[in-house]
């Protein structure tokens, strides 16, 4: 094995493996995902177990070209958004290739460029890929569709690309969206994980150029959208304009959030999103240890190279009481 390999991602959404370590319960604030999820009714029919999903996921495609007004053959699917940055990358940073991430940021960016062989870059205009992700993970900062523009002129200037991740978009402000531009520059990943609260079902989808995406596709594994995956999607693309009521509910509950929690001490930047990042203004290890013992798990962000901060979802009103009290204990 290479010397440099690179190691693993730490991500948030322990709860699982928390609950099978100690039997508990937790409240599990290091999963950023919609706390007022559509409600919907969805199956899927045990005879598609007995077949092969349809690979190239025709209906699928022809749904979500539907909802976004753009061509099947604008559109890409796979296991989960993870999925589809690997291959990305696969398919266009594999050899001496170089891409730019800001800081901080969602870190399987340059996870999975390093994998296809690539390179950091010192600046976005010397890349051959610029990552964005929008929201940005863990800040919540959002970026405006006029300046997205704007960087993609420059960065189709030197012949770049921009992938613009917008897996929180829909819980932000998706006027601010770039699903309905055009260009060869640009891709747009998009997710059913957070705003439906579903991580347990993989889907991933993204949008981009035909001759792109047909790569994409080559390079994605076979079949990776399963049955139940599918099904789900098909119903949640229809209930996309019901996330309003989600985006007014975690608005009003991230002010609340972000006063409490400012009135304990501790500073919370502005956030467009539905987490918050917290700083501490010390190491937080101790301090996540201890929430956990008040059953509570938080996202330490020490891997995005901030030490002293803490990002926390934004759930139920009840939720995030019981945040604050346990906050409280911990830092007073």
């Amino acid at each position: 094995m290479a010397v440099d390999f690179p190691r693993s991602v730490v991500h948030g959404g322990t709860g699982k493996r928390q609950r099978e370590n100690t039997g508990k319960n937790p409240l599990d604030f290091s999963a950023s995902l919609n706390p007022l999820p559509p409600r919907f009714t969805w199956h899927c029919d045990p005879a598609c177990l007995s077949s092969y999903p349809d690979n190239e996921y025709v209906q699928l495609k022809e749904c979500i070209a539907h909802t976004f007004h753009r061509e099947p053959e604008e559109i890409c699917v796979g296991n989960g958004s993870i999925e589809l940055i690997r291959v990305f990358c696969l398919v266009m940073l594999s050899g001496k290739k170089t891409y730019f991430t800001e800081s901080p940021t969602f870190g399987e960016y340059a996870l999975s460029a390093r994998l296809a062989g690539a390179s950091a870059a010192r600046t976005s205009e010397a890349a051959n890929v610029s990552f964005v992700c929008n929201p940005n993970n863990p800040t919540g900062e959002l970026c405006r569709h006029s300046d997205l523009m704007a960087r993609i002129k420059a960065i189709s200037s030197h012949e770049g690309m921009l992938f613009a991740d917008e897996a929180f978009i829909e819980l932000a402000d998706p006027s601010e969206s770039l699903v309905d531009v055009r260009a060869v520059p640009l891709f747009v990943l998009r997710s059913l994980t957070k705003s439906f609260a579903v991580p347990g079902i993989r889907f991933g989808y993204g949008f981009g150029d035909p001759d792109l995406i047909a790569k994409i596709e080559t390079a994605r594994p076979p079949w990776s959208v399963n049955a139940y995956a599918e099904a789900f999607a098909l119903q949640a693309f229809s209930h996309l304009d019901e996330l309003g009521k989600s985006r007014d509910y975690i608005r009003k509950e991230r002010d609340w959030l972000s006063l409490r929690i400012e009135e304990l001490g501790l500073r919370c930047p502005p956030s467009s999103a539905n987490y918050l990042l917290v700083d501490c203004a010390c190491n937080v290890g101790p301090l996540c240890t201890q929430l956990e013992t008040h059953n509570i798990l938080v996202r330490d962000c020490t891997s995005f190279g901030l030490a002293s901060c803490i990002r926390v979802a934004i759930r139920t009103h009840e939720e995030n009481e019981q945040l604050v009290e346990a906050l409280s204990a911990c830092v007073r």
